[in-house]
């Protein structure tokens, strides 16, 4: 049952680091970029996860949530260092890719048979990634040639 209750916790932990990410994300793609096609990509992907992770699921992992005595807390100066918009992107984009993986391998013991639905979630951020790239660039590569 412990060993339940710590993978409930990294499972609740994970699942709102994922969507806190892909809300970062999307609104990058909203304001800053205004890229409409990657910003409902990244839409779809935050509503998809809500019906991957089964709702009682999400409850049971909610129950066993400590926030007050999480250790992980606390910020660090690795968290409050940020350079510019595309930093932010970018990190973004790699807290949800991390928080994806990890949603990968405990659910190989929770919920098997969502594993690849979240793999395939896991994938289409990296295309998202190299997208969003390939946009920064070309933005980049247009403000010097003004």
């Amino acid at each position: 049952m412990l060993e339940n209750k710590g993978i409930l916790r990294i499972v609740d932990a994970n699942f709102n680091r994922c969507k806190e990410g892909l809300r970062v994300v999307e609104d990058t793609f909203r304001f800053i970029l205004t890229n409409d096609v990657l910003r409902r990509k990244v839409r779809r992907i935050r509503h998809a996860l809500d019906s991957i992770i089964q709702e009682k699921l999400l409850k049971d992992a909610l129950l066993c949530r400590d926030s007050k005595n999480d250790p992980g807390k606390f910020t660090d100066s690795l968290e409050s260092n940020r350079k510019d918009a595309n930093n932010i992107l970018y990190i973004n984009l790699q807290r949800v890719k991390e928080s994806l993986r990890v949603l990968e391998e405990f659910f190989k013991l929770i919920a098997p048979g969502k594993v690849a639905l979240i793999k395939k979630v896991r994938y289409q951020i990296y295309t998202i990634e190299k997208e969003s790239r390939s946009l920064i660039s070309a933005k980049i590569c247009s403000k010097k040639n003004r």
